[in-house]
């Protein structure tokens, strides 16, 4: 009686009934549910049996589901107890003229580089985007430290050997003073018994506020004039500070401070009286900076995104695919009408996103994270299989990094190229550069260009502008530091018009369709703060970030960025990990060296190459020919 009939028989035509051919029943079909099981991170699958998450390995979703938790309700109650202390807020009676905004608790399990866990945190945030222009905060903006600040301060302290610790300020915002009145309500879940419905005047900035992280920076610098550091003019964020030969030199990424110096008392000293003046964590040794894990080896730094790239993968559900040996296929121009428009672009963007942060250790996918980018608006099923490729290359090369090796030398050699008009849409050319500082690559730039170029003389000499600028900050920065070099930069171009037209203004009647603005370039020249040279394309180290290449060419460049991999040696207990350049099995001369003994080389002593393949012998057996014909090889260009 409790069964209900059949379509046929309660009236419904039969053509409606649904017929199941396939005996498979799933568990929708069955009335099966099973709860949602959260496992493990993915590094710990890679070493460990699956498991289940304990609640204290979850993150709450909500205020709720975290009050009924012992482990997130210190969590909470440490962070009442940092806001209390630096008194915050007062509590004062609400008025209707006055802008209230909202707070929620925010949940976080940080975590070692390894994947296992350093503590919970839980912290209040305000609800910033309620707050009025004008009204309850002005000024926003906030420096951070820039990328190629990063690597070139690493390149200085591992060349000259100095001691490098890595700080982290808790409760960094709470530091900062407010100029403007903002009131927010209380905090959710632990409201005031006594004053239930008054509000907070916030005294000291709180994260989620529009105005906080300027506040936390405004603090900081004060401190750090007061103890006669100077802030760079390149990179405000910088700070340097030189007494009785010592340097010591401070870098500020909103909460994470890196601190390096010649003198490691001093730099002890500094990070005790940092320590007095704000709550801090002093994390030793740098190891793990903003997501980079830092690995030290014989002689400098490895610097590698191992973790972020599990966690992507994972995240995108890409961590069983096929791995590739190249983020691009050949000759494979993208178009933004290819495929199929996305029925949700917000997957795409994300990837690409997360793809952007992943190129500050990875020069190697720069052109085609470039690519993806520029497909933003209108993502299509091709454009994503596009970023899944980069996903696939990453996949196999994930335990590399970049180097940063000792160097004897600072002096500052740029690489730049360009790919005229390869952009069907709008026939656009892609400009790319390649900055070293001694042997070191500091900065790295792709990028499609402003203005369509009518030559590839033009889409190269623009590219040259883009070189000339960036190499004339660093230049300026290494001299502001005290870093001393010992010729001007060079910078290597492998288009011959490119070259010339640097140098020589008899040109400029050819060329009045150039913009003025990368006429500069000349005036550089001639006041010699850089030298334009012309390098053969097959020596051209900045053709990797300009167009999709063979393996084999790609594979080439890629030995010339400083990327390497670790590889460990010795037992399978042994967890000490020697890092090894992707050249050391390779007998082949990369063209760095190449290059630098062709230069070197004038032209009557170049006739006794007969032919590329002297070019293609191993650096010692071609240095050995060199010197049985009497060839002097001298010093390198690095």
């Amino acid at each position: 009686q409790g069964i209900p009939a059949p379509a046929e028989q309660q009236g419904t035509p039969a053509s409606t009934a649904v017929t199941r051919s396939h005996p498979m029943i799933t568990r929708s079909q069955d009335g099966t549910r099973r709860p949602k099981v959260y496992f493990s991170s993915p590094h710990a699958l890679s070493t460990s049996t699956v498991r289940l998450l304990t609640h204290d390995e979850q993150e709450p979703t909500n205020l709720v589901h975290a009050l009924t938790h012992p482990t997130w309700c210190n969590a909470m109650k440490e962070e009442l107890a940092a806001l209390n202390r630096n008194e915050t807020w007062e509590l004062i009676p609400p008025h209707q003229t006055q802008n209230v905004v909202g707070c929620r608790w925010v949940f976080k399990i940080k975590r070692h580089a390894d994947g296992t866990i350093a503590r919970h945190k839980a912290r209040l945030v305000a609800k910033g985007y309620s707050q009025q222009e004008g009204v309850d905060y002005f000024e926003t903006y906030s420096p951070v430290i820039k990328p190629a600040s990063i690597r070139m301060i690493l390149s200085v302290a591992v060349s000259k050997g100095w001691v490098i610790h890595q700080l982290d300020v808790n409760n960094a915002f709470l530091h900062g003073h407010l100029h403007e009145e903002v009131f927010m309500h209380q905090p959710p879940g632990f409201e005031d018994q006594r004053y239930p419905n008054h509000i907070c005047k916030l005294k000291r900035a709180l994260y989620g506020l529009k105005q906080a992280p300027r506040a936390w920076f405004e603090c900081l610098k004060h401190y750090l004039e007061q103890q006669d550091f100077v802030e760079s003019k390149g990179d405000t964020s910088l700070f340097f500070k030189v007494k009785n030969d010592d340097q010591i030199f401070v870098l500020i990424y909103v909460d994470d401070i890196v601190v390096t110096g010649s003198s490691e008392k001093a730099v002890q000293f500094l990070v005790n009286d940092f320590g007095k003046r704000f709550s801090i964590k002093d994390l030793g040794h740098l190891n793990y900076f903003l997501g980079i894990e830092v690995e030290r080896f014989d002689n400098g730094f490895f610097l590698s995104q191992k973790k972020y790239i599990y966690d992507l993968l994972n995240k995108t559900k890409m961590q069983d695919c096929k791995p590739l040996d190249t983020p691009a296929a050949l000759n494979e121009k993208l178009s933004k009408d290819d495929g199929k428009a996305l029925d949700d672009a917000t997957k795409y963007r994300q990837i690409v996103g997360a793809l952007q942060y992943l190129s500050f250790t990875r020069p190697d996918i720069a052109y085609s994270v470039n690519k993806a980018c520029q497909f933003m608006q209108r993502p299509t099923d091709r454009h994503m299989a596009y970023a899944k490729r980069i996903l696939r290359y990453l996949k196999g090369t994930l335990t590399m990094g970049l180097q940063i090796k000792s160097s004897c030398s600072f002096d500052l050699q740029v690489y730049t190229d360009a790919d005229w008009a390869g952009s069907p849409d709008d026939r656009r050319s892609t400009g790319g550069y390649l900055v070293y500082v001694g042997s070191n690559l500091v900065s790295w730039r792709t990028n499609k260009q402003q203005t369509v170029a009518r030559s590839s003389t033009e889409a190269e000499y623009k590219a040259v502008a883009d070189g000339v600028s960036e190499c004339l900050w660093i230049q300026h920065m290494v001299e502001e530091l005290g870093i001393k070099t010992t010729r001007c930069p060079v910078l290597w171009c492998d288009n011959m018009g490119a070259t010339y037209l640097a140098a020589n203004p008899k040109f400029h009647a050819r060329t009045k369709h150039i913009e003025i603005d990368y006429h500069f370039i000349r005036e550089k020249v001639a006041s010699n703060k850089i030298e334009v040279k012309f390098v053969s394309s097959k020596f051209q180290v900045a053709d990797i970030l300009t167009k999709p290449l063979a393996r084999s060419r790609f594979d080439e460049l890629r030995t010339n960025l400083n990327l390497g991999e670790i590889r460990l040696r010795g037992s399978v207990g042994d967890k000490r990990g020697k890092i090894e350049s992707l050249t050391a099995g390779n007998q082949s001369a990369t063209i760095m060296e190449k290059l630098r003994i062709e230069v070197r080389i004038s032209a009557t002593e170049k006739s006794v190459i007969k032919s590329d393949k002297d070019l293609h012998l191993p650096v010692t057996d071609f240095q050995h020919k060199l010197r049985r014909l009497k060839i002097e090889d001298k010093s390198p260009i690095f």
